[in-house]
């Protein structure tokens, strides 16, 4: 196990693979029931940087952004994933690593504040994708907020088709209670949940 103390160097993303752009589009569905099985460190690096990695030495990432001002968070609920102390890590898209931000499988506590949808738990982890709005309408106003959500969209259909090329499940979860998933991972006041994605083996 990784020291809880400490932050978790992911490995190297992959950029290419096995699985084609054209297949991936035309292969994704939303899955919402897991096999059995941990993720491996790897596969969960390889997930979170296609929700919001470095892609080039101009810190450009792999989901288009408004201004390039990159107002997304995200967020890892851990509970089977190997060689990882289960508990909430927060992405650090500079330096592709995981900060750990609490101890403990925090899967079931999730799936509460979703509304009681108890099929989320059976996830080996959950990414949350969250937001900090002042980040896009500081300069583009009251319009930054429709901006931040095309966002997600992008970095959420990246997660969906990055998880297929692995062999995984996942789904996008928008029914949640907010002040819940927020109290869950014990997000900043100026954090907003907007996503929630189980991710599985599938069976």
């Amino acid at each position: 196990m990784v020291d809880p103390a400490s932050d978790v160097r992911l490995p190297t993303p992959r950029q290419d693979g096995e699985v084609s752009l054209e297949r991936a589009v035309t292969t994704r569905r939303s899955i919402r029931e897991f096999a059995p099985g941990a993720l491996t460190l790897a596969e969960v690096g390889q997930l979170l940087w296609a929700a919001q990695g470095i892609t080039d030495s101009a810190g450009l990432r792999t989901a288009p952004s408004a201004g390039a001002l990159y107002p997304l968070e995200v967020c890892l609920a851990a509970g089977e994933v190997s060689a990882l102390t289960p508990g909430l890590y927060r992405y650090d898209p500079n330096r592709h690593m995981l900060a750990r931000t609490a101890d403990g499988d925090r899967r079931i506590e999730l799936a509460n504040a979703a509304l009681g949808q108890a099929w989320i738990a059976a996830a080996a982890a959950i990414v949350v994708l969250a937001a900090v709005y002042r980040r896009t309408t500081d300069k583009y106003g009251a319009r930054g907020e429709r901006y931040v959500h095309i966002e997600i969209g992008h970095a959420a259909q990246n997660i969906y088709l990055q998880a297929l090329a692995l062999g995984l499940g996942t789904t996008e979860v928008g029914a949640f209670d907010d002040r819940a998933v927020k109290a869950v991972l014990g997000l900043p006041g100026d954090q907003a949940p907007l996503a929630i994605m189980p991710i599985g083996r599938t069976r």
